[in-house]
């Protein structure tokens, strides 16, 4: 996948992809990164790339024609990408949309900052906008570098198994199950017996109806969504009937 960001801040952007499971991918190649700071593209002494905002208001709003040219310069390395802008207004990321994010070719990403991007340039220029959630960061950069770690990571061969992937929580619709390590017995807790088992079919049980049950319990809202087999169903009503008789529910 070969992605490219206009930011401000190329360098946060640089060092932060470096590191981790994304670092490896773009050492062995896996992953393409480019980045075009807009102030690069600027005309006047002072590198503008923001002014007031027409009616007034706090703030400054990112000018047309800096992101323009940076635009054009990440078209000419990137021509069959799709141009993604971080916004609050945008589609909510998911990781339906990281699968899909993964299976792309290319993509650039518009990181906008201050108030936000003069929209016509975004009516025009911009094919998607995402957002990570309700909330708002000071600019685009972290919430695409999230983006592209959550991408990244799903790309065949990026993962030492990719069967690592294919357990993560939501990859399914539910959340994950919990894990443990060494050692089995600590202050902290001991190790669920079932792990310790060597009993691969009832461990496989076990976190299947762990995950199933931690949905119900924080994510009731993913679980609408599902239509759970008679096998799963049978998990999880055993798994809220233990609950309910341990903290005493009726």
């Amino acid at each position: 996948m070969k992605v490219a960001l206009l930011t401000l801040f190329p360098d946060l952007v640089r060092q932060t992809l470096t590191m981790g499971v994304v670092g490896r991918a773009l050492e062995r190649g896996q992953l393409q990164l480019h980045c075009f700071n807009p102030r690069d593209y600027t005309t006047d002494n002072y590198r503008t790339v923001d002014d007031r905002p027409f009616g007034g208001g706090p703030g400054m709003v990112m000018l047309i024609e800096p992101l323009m040219r940076a635009l054009g310069a990440a078209r000419s390395v990137l021509p069959d990408a799709r141009v993604v802008s971080m916004s609050p207004q945008g589609r909510r990321f998911d990781q339906a949309l990281a699968i899909e994010y993964s299976t792309r070719a290319e993509i650039i990403f518009v990181c906008g900052r201050y108030e936000g991007i003069d929209q016509r340039f975004v009516d025009t220029q911009v094919d998607e906008e995402v957002s990570l959630g309700d909330f708002v960061t000071s600019g685009g950069e972290l919430p695409a570098l999230t983006m592209i770690d959550a991408a990244t990571r799903l790309m065949p061969g990026v993962l030492h198994t990719d069967q690592s992937a294919l357990e993560d929580s939501f990859m399914d619709g539910v959340l994950d199950c919990p894990h443990y390590t060494r050692p089995p017995q600590h202050p902290l807790g001991d190790v669920p017996p079932i792990l310790l088992s060597g009993n691969h079919a009832e461990i496989a049980r076990w976190r299947r109806q762990q995950s199933l049950g931690a949905t119900w319990l924080r994510r009731p809202d993913l679980l609408a969504k599902l239509t759970l087999n008679k096998r799963d169903q049978t998990l999880l009503d055993a798994f809220i009937a233990a609950h309910r008789d341990k903290n005493g529910v009726q």
